[in-house]
């Protein structure tokens, strides 16, 4: 038994832990019931605990086999995207797609199919995923290819389809360890969009919303776009070496900061200051790789800054024809609730053909909040809000919905289910999202 919770540490609850390191610790692990894969732990909610075992699959580590011609991997379920950066950039490859954090396994990646700043063009994560290989209720293991109902559910199923044990992905070359970014500030929401809409060819692209400033200039924000720097975008010192970048401190929160640190004073106080500092940067600079993508890793244990109760995000997806109408009602509501977020954050989405993975032509918002009873009675207006403008819920971030929320945004719902049942999925990939969502 050990104390779990999501990354966000919100509602921890005792649990079943086993580890796992093969095919065969897992075949025996089906038989002791209920069962949910996880990863690294950075689901921010429930979904990769169960209320039966929880199967720790940090062991299955093992990077199998690479082609240095093609950037074809194949590895454990439980490699870091960490792991995976480190050993191959300096040979010239990254990963297509990365979500905000490196600290995230292949497995998790895949089960959550995981979206970066490059969804415009790029897709998801499960674009760039060749084959996985799957244990199913009964124990057997299943290669599952791109079209196959087992691969197609699995992206975007948060584990419920089964085990995912390994995978072949493919990787992206790049000639440096750079990124060529472009800052840009905004002074509304509807500039904002307007923005990342004309700049649909940059490779990558997000933006960071100001969610406490009213009126005229209500969602303000900084956008950032990227490209991949080529040897020639670096000065001639740095061309020699192109792979290498700055080592940095690795910082760490020791302890969990007051809940009272992360009030409306200093909330109002970060996004001023973190807007003007933006503004201050503007045009093309090169940032490395690891500021560029991952700036919250630069701070291990950033989610004990919102002290012991934890914190829950809110993420939702919006269609492209109801995006700033909807963004606007829903930055209107977090502004009359005196709330904030600190970690406000805008991308565009492009097409998506996962059966159950989260985008949608549109925009994705992505906030913050501490876990408290304001923050929560605020996030059901914001289920009401996203709803009413036709959009739904990324369950890799989710802590707290309603099954009726679900349902009501998603109705892909009722097929996921009814595959669950089917396969007899249900009866034995369980997690506490599942129970709580119905799944």
């Amino acid at each position: 038994m050990t104390r779990l919770s999501g990354w966000g540490r919100f509602s921890p609850r005792n649990a079943r832990l086993a580890r796992v390191r093969d095919a065969s610790d897992l075949g025996k692990a089906l038989g002791a019931g209920p069962v949910i894969a996880r990863g690294n732990g950075r689901a921010y909610g429930d979904s990769a605990i169960s209320p039966g075992l929880t199967l720790d699959l940090r062991g299955m580590d093992r990077m199998l086999a690479f082609d240095a011609q093609t950037g074809v991997l194949v590895a454990e379920a439980g490699v870091l995207l960490a792991d995976i950066i480190d050993c191959f950039l300096p040979r010239g490859w990254f990963p297509f797609v990365t979500p905000g954090t490196k600290f995230v396994t292949l497995g998790g990646a895949i089960a959550a199919d995981v979206h970066g700043k490059n969804h415009h063009i790029d897709g998801s994560f499960g674009a760039f995923v060749d084959w996985i290989e799957v244990m199913g209720a009964d124990g057997t293991i299943t290669r599952a290819l791109p079209g196959s109902d087992l691969f197609d559910w699995t992206l975007g199923g948060m584990g419920l389809t089964g085990v995912i044990l390994r995978a072949q992905i493919r990787l992206r070359p790049v000639e440096t360890a750079w990124i060529l970014q472009d800052m840009r500030a905004t002074q509304t929401l509807a500039a904002t969009i307007d923005m990342m809409d004309a700049t649909l060819d940059a490779p990558y692209s997000v933006a960071w919303l100001d969610c406490v400033t009213t009126g005229a200039m209500m969602g303000r924000g900084l956008v950032m776009l990227g490209r991949h720097a080529g040897v020639d975008d670096l000065p001639r010192a740095q061309r020699r070496h192109p792979f290498a970048t700055p080592r940095k401190r690795q910082l760490r929160l020791p302890l969990d900061l007051p809940a009272a640190a992360l009030n409306g004073v200093t909330r109002r106080a970060f996004n001023a200051a973190y807007y003007w500092n933006g503004r201050r940067k503007p045009g093309p600079r090169l940032v490395d790789w690891d500021s560029y993508f991952y700036p919250l890793d630069a701070i291990l244990d950033w989610n004990r800054g919102y002290g012991r109760a934890g914190f829950v995000q809110f993420q939702c997806a919006l269609p492209q024809d109801r995006a700033k109408a909807g963004m606007a009602a829903l930055l209107a509501c977090i502004a009359a609730s005196g709330e904030a977020s600190v970690l406000s954050v805008l991308k565009r989405f492009g097409p998506q053909t996962g059966r159950f993975s989260f985008p949608m032509p549109g925009y994705t918002l992505a906030l913050d909040f501490p876990a408290n009873d304001r923050s929560l009675k605020l996030m059901d207006h914001l289920d009401a809000i996203t709803l009413d403008h036709g959009g739904r819920f990324y369950l890799a971030k989710d802590a707290r919905m309603p099954r009726a929320v679900l349902d009501a945004s998603d109705p892909r719902v009722a097929d996921f289910r009814a595959m669950r049942a089917t396969t007899g999925a249900a009866g034995v990939f369980v997690s506490d999202q599942s129970e709580r969502l119905g799944l």
